[in-house]
């Protein structure tokens, strides 16, 4: 079954979540555009903010509310933006802490919209390793985390239900269409 843009009553939340370079960013933006869905990627959002910095007198400052989570917190606004205008919406983002988790729940409560969590997990070390240290940047002046920065990564374990797929082992296309199959199930009246 292809999916394609689902019927829906109301707005729908999509965070996809996961260490770097478990494939979020890739399966994240090719669902959402199955969905015709906005897509929303943290990275985009920090680096964008790291540039503006880098303008300004005082970068010290907002460099550090961008470490503290401000980008984060534009994501959140604006997925709460399009929300409210019934919008389906996908968060792409590690979402290492209990902390953004809830947030993003939080979004989905006050805009009354269907909240769906995802995880992606590569459980081979070895083939995680190899994607997190030959990947290409796709955004303009990001640095990608080393493979070191990944594995010592502080990264809480999930305390809910969600849905968790292990891209190990696989091509993109296949946990795109798992994920896409997944969310056409259940945003489905």
């Amino acid at each position: 079954m292809r999916a394609t843009e689902p019927p829906r009553t109301g707005p729908v939340l999509v965070v996809i979540g996961g260490l770097p370079a478990t494939g979020k960013s890739t399966v994240g933006r090719a669902v959402a555009r199955r969905f015709g869905a906005s897509y929303l990627g943290i990275d985009t959002i920090r680096q964008s903010l790291y540039a503006f910095a880098e303008r300004d007198a005082d970068t010290d400052a907002l460099r550090h509310a961008v470490t503290l989570g401000l980008g984060y917190s534009v994501a959140y606004a604006l997925a709460e933006d399009l929300l409210s205008q019934g919008q389906c919406v996908f968060a792409e983002c590690v979402n290492s802490r209990k902390a953004t988790r809830d947030a993003w729940a939080a979004v989905a409560r006050r805009t009354a919209a269907q909240f769906h969590e995802v995880e992606l997990i590569c459980s081979d070390p070895a083939e995680h390793a190899h994607r997190a240290t030959t990947r290409t940047v796709d955004i303009p002046g990001l640095p990608l985390p080393t493979w070191q920065d990944i594995t010592e990564r502080d990264y809480a374990p999930w305390d809910r239900p969600h849905l968790t797929l292990d891209t190990a082992g696989k091509p993109p296309d296949h946990t795109i269409t798992e994920l896409s199959n997944a969310l056409a199930l259940t945003l489905t009246p």
